[in-house]
């Protein structure tokens, strides 16, 4: 015999209304009728008001964030091609041309690209955008010390990078008068403006200030230069140079081993590729020293790319 599993009248009633009632009838003929409806706030109301001012601080904000992104961009990408020019240097015949021509990109680059985040930074809180300016200045840093490096044999100070970084505009100038216009995509163009100013008219000082943490990392990228242009110079068959740089970048990592307390996991990450670097010109330079002789001056190259860790495929820090 089957059971029976029709349900029995106990007498116990159930509390509160069914999974059917709960999702389905029971709701107030009130709580149908809102639903779905969008209450419309006073536009005329305090509240309103004030979030407006919020949205339109937020807008502006953000807008000026995003332009100083593409403009530090454009600092990082034609710094990378300042320094590719710089690399190609191979004896004295070309250095001059090599450098002047390398000067002009760096002259270019003050004039339009950070002249431009100048201009979008007065009357800012430089921290405020740090992160979206410090890529391009530290590459831009790494470019110029360089280009130092190459001329005068010496690291350029923090000082002298800031001061090349003093522009002298029109007083009456105003940027926040050009706000639709540098919406535009011609902000990341690498041309100058092309405007027009009285020469009689008053000028001021205008500048923008290179954090001491983006000149720090500029020089961990810049030993990577360093490096490359010692296993370059061996290639072109100068076996002086990797002695001079080896001493340099000695002194560069001992200088960077002197800061206690490491500042960021970046600077971290960098003073690892900068030590690879350091091991392969001192490798570099054991293989010249002690075993040069066993080479002739064009294998000399292909002997310390066999050494371990011996090219110059070192990690790309600004990617």
């Amino acid at each position: 015999m089957g059971r029976d599993y029709r349900q029995k009248d106990d007498g116990y009633k159930s509390k509160g209304p069914s999974k059917r009632a709960q999702h389905g009838d029971s709701w107030s003929a009130n709580r149908k009728v809102q639903k779905g409806v969008k209450l419309i706030a006073e536009e005329n109301s305090e509240v309103v008001q004030a979030f407006r001012v919020f949205q339109n601080e937020l807008d502006t904000k953000h807008d000026k964030h995003e332009r100083l992104v593409k403009l530090s961009r454009d600092v990082t990408i034609e710094s990378k091609r300042t320094i590719f020019l710089l690399h190609r240097i191979t004896g004295d015949e070309d250095r001059e041309t090599v450098i002047k021509e390398a000067e002009d990109k760096i002259k270019l680059i003050q004039s339009t690209h950070i002249l431009q985040i100048a201009k979008e930074l007065q009357g800012q809180d430089p921290f405020l955008f740090q992160r979206a300016i410090s890529p391009g200045f530290q590459e831009y840093v790494e470019a110029v010390l360089f280009l130092c490096y190459i001329k005068e044999k010496k690291l350029m100070t923090l000082e002298e990078v800031r001061g090349q970084l003093v522009f002298q505009v029109p007083a009456g100038e105003d940027s926040l008068a050009k706000e639709d216009s540098r919406k535009s995509d011609v902000v990341s163009d690498a041309t100058p403006d092309g405007e027009v100013h009285d020469p009689d008219s008053p000028m001021r000082a205008l500048s923008v200030s290179v954090s001491p943490m983006d000149y720090v990392l500029g020089i961990a990228d810049f030993t990577g230069e360093l490096m490359r242009m010692c296993i370059n110079s061996i290639g072109n068959g100068d076996t002086e140079t990797p002695f001079v740089l080896v001493t340099f970048m000695q002194q560069l990592y001992d200088c960077f081993q002197l800061l206690g307390n490491t500042p960021g996991r970046e600077y971290t990450r960098k003073m690892s590729v900068m030590r690879q670097s350091l091991a392969k010109v001192e490798n570099a330079c054991y293989m010249l020293r002690v075993r040069g002789s066993e080479f002739p001056k064009h294998m000399l190259l292909d002997a310390i790319s066999a050494l371990p860790g011996g090219g110059t495929d070192t990690m790309d820090l600004d990617t």
